[in-house]
């Protein structure tokens, strides 16, 4: 009974010739691939420098609160680092590592959903410095991620909060 099946089964059977060729799968539809958003091992090949948007620094985002809660929702839509790319690996001092994708260029909304997704079940006091503060980039220590820097407080966002702020 088996000897019957294996001769059936001749699309499978890798003995066969004219079998027709496999179309290769795994490949993205080109649409979904911007033709500006590299590959930070590419660049790191061709040691191309990486500029931080100026705009991380000032967000005074406290890590564990959602990225949509952020007074300029403009700035979110903005490319986290030019050239852009697909992918960047977050590190922490304390040596916790997130990982940002976007195929069409990591924006500064997805760095901050990376980080708010690995700190969001984390209460206010479980932190020493809550803050973001930006982030740098130092090809010299490690090309393909950028460095956290946290703070502890933010700036205030205007002046009638910090008269009557006074709960510290």
């Amino acid at each position: 009974m088996t000897s019957h099946r294996s001769h059936t089964l001749t699309k499978v059977d890798s003995h066969v010739e004219d079998a027709a060729p496999q179309v290769k799968k795994g490949h993205r539809r080109a649409s979904s691939m911007a033709a500006d958003v590299f590959n930070i091992v590419d660049l790191e090949k061709e040691k191309k420098v990486i500029k931080i948007a100026p705009e991380t620094q000032k967000l005074n985002w406290k890590l564990n609160t959602s990225p949509a809660t952020l007074d300029e929702k403009d700035v979110l839509a903005k490319p986290l680092c030019i050239p852009k790319v697909k992918k960047i690996d977050l590190h922490f001092p304390l040596g916790l590592e997130v990982t940002a994708r976007n195929l069409k260029g990591v924006t500064i909304k997805d760095a901050l959903d990376a980080i708010y997704k690995q700190f969001k079940k984390k209460a206010d006091d479980e932190f020493e410095d809550p803050i973001l503060a930006g982030f740098e980039w130092d090809p010299e220590e490690c090309y393909t991620r950028f460095i956290v820097h946290q703070k502890k407080q933010g700036a205030a966002s205007s002046s009638k909060k910090k008269k009557k702020g006074g709960d510290e």
